[in-house]
């Protein structure tokens, strides 16, 4: 069972102490949130996608990850390719709005969470997006970015109440 793998990866996570080991568990995480539990199809459409937003064809990337939402409404990971492509075409309310669908069905989307760090940033909600890192850094204690950008964050804050 997949959900049973994936909540056995996330303990694992949580409590990896090792850097490489939790680098290791996080790509096991990847692999099966980007794979469908059951149809196929649209790993591959996934796949598609994602191979689009590599060529930087962000238009077609969209498109294809728009149809596999439309086939499954339920799978997080779906909607948090279409929020990385929207935040990299520079449409942040929609990328944050596929965002809050993925936390919604997985909260435990640490990968989400960064992303709406990213999001937040580009919208200069600062607090909110230092609140992401923190959440993203909760659930995966050896992910390097989220402490950073907390950091880089925190001085920007500053700076701008000089």
């Amino acid at each position: 069972n997949q959900q049973k793998q994936i909540d056995n990866l996330f303990n694992q996570l949580k409590s990896s102490t090792n850097y490489e080991d939790s680098k290791k568990i996080e790509l096991k995480i990847w692999e099966l949130w980007s794979t469908h539990p059951s149809e196929n199809s649209l790993t591959a459409l996934l796949a598609d996608g994602s191979f689009y937003v590599a060529q930087n064809k962000l238009g077609t990337a969209y498109e294809t990850f728009t149809k596999a939402i439309e086939l499954d409404s339920n799978w997080a990971e779906a909607w948090n390719k279409r929020a990385t492509v929207l935040y990299l075409m520079g449409k942040y309310e929609q990328s944050q709005a596929d965002i809050d669908k993925v936390l919604k069905l997985e909260q435990r989307h640490f990968g989400a969470l960064a992303g709406q760090g990213l999001v937040q940033t580009a919208l200069n909600n600062y607090k909110k997006a230092i609140d992401s890192y923190i959440e993203a850094h909760k659930i995966h204690p050896n992910l390097k970015s989220p402490l950073i950008m907390i950091e880089k964050l925190q001085e920007q804050i500053k700076k701008e109440s000089i």
